[in-house]
């Protein structure tokens, strides 16, 4: 049995993520068709990620004439954990599109899981639910044997006779270390590296650790793997990125996981073993500010070649930190982004608005957080229902027709909050534009000079901020 694995996040449909020109290949994708591969199936690759539209999988369909097409969405990229409508959309027709070609049709995504009739209404014939790499092992097995005995298998949903069969689910996997390698070799990297070098100036490749997350944020990304925490070894780690490096020739990784290096003693092994293979690169990581200041965590991670550091700071009010329960507080915000920046280690913040509860005072708040500590890099969004999450019960009655974003960029508020929706997307830019102000500032400080092109973006986004803080006001006052 030939099979074709395939995902539905296209770049060029996420207009803002297509803006950012960071692309990165579908790693779960090529993770999942190295393990189907080790089995013994022939496979090929259609990667979606650069390409215009779901109409070319046509072509591929064509030449290589799979028996099973495979809809594997990367859940290492946290895009895909959105369920993004504008991917569900890609990913019906590629689904449709399969099946006329014959084609039996499995998909493993977040957005499947939750909408198993969506899918089996546009061809799809099995769904993959959570973790997928045994799950699919032992479906394509069944397959190829004409076994249709798949009510046995944990994991998959499907339909039989009219009737909706989902099977339990299936434990996350442990040893980490036991799957292949990626199967690289069927991508083509030369696309995705020259758009690094015109844009950036640099070549990026991604890379996964570990498996899920132990704490317990209420509205954080939906639990694939639960509560559990796995992690592949050090050695394991180190093996990939020899090969990358020497394959491939990236000069920088992104490590993407929700947490990395939790571990005691990983970060510390990981940084000696780059040492004494004499590795050189740059990464950037996701961690937790409580984390990063254990042991010598943050000194480890500068000695490995870590570049920036993204952490969930979310607000400056300890109040709505401790609402979402994220156990971490302001002082360890504080304390950990000083210690990077001392350390040569860029700090970057995601934030949040909007969460339930959170008044005028607490977003004041973590505007003054934020002006204060400065961060290098920021992504700010508004509180977002992901299904399967604690916080997602607690606003479900409030979602109506709309309960996915369309893209990344859509940010749109999808329950009652303290003020009317557009007020967030207003807050958004007012947000932006007082940092940018901000950075303006210390360069001009810095650097004892005026430079044009600083001084004119100051200007502009002095004239943005005082518009949108204008429209803000009106909106507070509406609503009270």
């Amino acid at each position: 049995m030939k099979l074709l694995f395939t995902h539905s996040y296209f770049y060029r449909l996420d207009a803002k993520q297509w803006a950012n020109r960071q692309p990165y290949p579908p790693l779960g994708t090529l993770q999942v068709a190295a393990v189907a591969r080790e089995i013994g199936f022939p496979v090929a690759l259609f990667d979606t990620a650069l390409r215009e539209s779901p109409q070319e999988i046509r072509t591929v369909l064509e030449a290589e004439r799979p028996d099973c097409v495979v809809i594997y969405d990367d859940g290492f990229n946290y895009l895909t954990k959105m369920c993004l409508t504008v991917m569900r959309e890609a990913a019906f027709r590629l689904a449709e599109i399969s099946k006329q070609h014959g084609c039996t049709v499995i998909i493993c995504s977040s957005d499947s899981t939750d909408h198993y009739e969506k899918y089996f209404s546009h061809g799809v014939d099995y769904v993959v639910r959570g973790e997928g790499e045994e799950t699919l092992k032992e479906l394509l097995i069944a397959l190829d044997k004409k076994d249709r005995a798949t009510r046995l298998i944990s994991g998959v949903a499907f339909q039989e006779n009219g009737e909706t069969i989902v099977t339990p689910s299936r434990p996350v996997m442990r040893d980490l270390n036991a799957l292949p390698m990626p199967a690289w070799d069927l991508l083509e990297v030369s696309p995705y590296r020259n758009i690094w070098l015109k844009h950036h100036g640099y070549f990026s490749l991604n890379i996964a650790t570990t498996r899920g997350c132990p704490f317990k944020c209420n509205w954080c990304a939906k639990p694939i793997y639960g509560n559990r925490y796995n992690s592949r070894s050090p050695e394991h780690v180190v093996n990939e990125i020899e090969y990358l490096l020497t394959t491939y020739q990236p000069d920088h990784f992104w490590m993407c996981d929700d947490i990395f290096g939790l571990k005691p003693g990983w970060v510390k092994q990981f940084k000696n073993l780059v040492k004494e293979r004499g590795l050189t690169f740059k990464y950037k990581i996701q961690s937790r500010v409580d984390l990063l200041l254990e042991e010598d965590t943050i000194q480890a991670l500068a000695d490995s070649g870590a570049k920036t550091v993204w952490v969930g700071a979310e607000s400056g009010s300890q109040k709505i930190l401790d609402a979402m329960d994220k156990g971490t507080t302001i002082a360890q915000i504080q304390q950990a982004t000083r210690l990077l920046q001392q350390k040569g280690i860029r700090a970057a913040f995601f934030l949040q608005f909007g969460y339930p509860g959170e008044t005028k005072k607490d977003i004041d708040a973590t505007i003054q957080m934020l002006l204060e500590l400065m961060p290098d890099e920021i992504g700010i969004s508004v509180s977002y229902p992901l299904p399967g999450t604690p916080f997602h019960e607690k606003v479900k009655a409030d979602l109506h027709k709309k309960q996915n974003w369309s893209d990344s960029d859509d940010l749109a508020m999808m329950f009652r909050s303290t003020f009317p929706p557009h007020y967030y997307k207003i807050l958004h830019r007012y947000v932006h534009c007082r940092y940018r102000i901000q950075r303006g500032i210390n360069y001009l400080k810095a650097y004892k000079f005026y430079k044009l092109r600083a001084l004119a973006s100051m200007v502009v986004n002095s004239f943005l901020s005082v518009v949108h803080s204008y429209r803000l006001h009106r909106l507070e006052h509406a609503t009270a």
